[in-house]
């Protein structure tokens, strides 16, 4: 099948039903092989067994800024390519990324208090992350705010393009400005400098979060295709009982 055959929802309706039990099962898995990792992961010798807090507010901070990301390629689609899928799939995915932002400052405020003895400091990365969650609830409103899905999603397009100016003053925030949020570690030219038990446990959280967040979001999708094939319906028919 070609990647241009998602375009008709109705193929895109089959593929999701076939993946999605592959998914889920693989997530399972993953956060099972993951938590194992994350209990067994030793504490750090500065921070204590406050470290594992990382296991979920990395994923997290990854996922809020790759739904960022991919709403951002959907918006694209949107405005320029008329993808009839690419407003449903911005739409489905923006709760999900608020929710994994909101996951994200809550645990970075926790894992901050015993740290740096304050639960939020308003330094770049912080700030930064905190502006993304907000435009994630503008977004959020603006799709419940506009009845026409086609209006709603063509104005969220243009905010989410907006907001992807954020990206990579999230990501650069450590290295331009003065913080007190620590540098990348894992991510690095030079390579990770967090040792294999606790790099490990944390990538595979990282995946098991990413599947979950993939299953998720197609079975979001599927519900959004289905709850647009009513809408559409109930139309129709309002408009024949005008009509006889």
């Amino acid at each position: 099948m070609a990647w241009i055959d998602l375009a008709n929802p109705t193929r895109f309706l089959r593929l999701v039903d076939r993946a999605l039990p592959w998914l889920t099962a693989l997530a399972v898995f993953a956060f099972a092989f993951a938590l194992n990792g994350a209990a067994e992961a030793p504490a750090d010798y500065q921070q204590g067994a406050t470290v594992k807090i990382m296991f979920i507010h990395v994923p997290a901070a990854w996922l809020g800024m790759f739904c960022w990301g991919m709403m951002t390629v959907s918006a694209l689609g949107t405005l320029v390519f008329r993808h009839p899928l690419a407003d449903v799939a911005a739409k489905t995915a923006a709760p999900l990324g608020a929710a994994f932002t909101f996951v994200c400052l809550v645990t970075g405020a926790l894992w901050g208090r015993p740290m740096w003895g304050t639960y939020w400091v308003w330094d770049a990365r912080l700030t930064s992350v905190l502006v993304m969650f907000v435009m994630y609830l503008g977004l959020l409103a603006l799709w419940r705010t506009v009845e026409d899905p086609a209006r709603a999603g063509r104005a969220a397009a243009i905010l989410t393009l907006v907001g992807a100016l954020n990206l990579p003053i999230i990501k650069f925030s450590v290295d331009w400005w003065n913080t007190l949020h620590q540098p990348a570690s894992v991510v690095r030219l030079d390579g990770p400098t967090i040792h294999p038990s606790i790099l490990i446990p944390l990538l595979a959280m990282t995946l098991a979060f990413t599947l979950l967040f993939v299953a998720l979001h197609l079975a979001a999708m599927r519900n959004e295709v289905l709850r647009r094939r009513v809408r559409t319906l109930r139309l129709l028919q309002a408009q024949a009982a005008r009509g006889a």
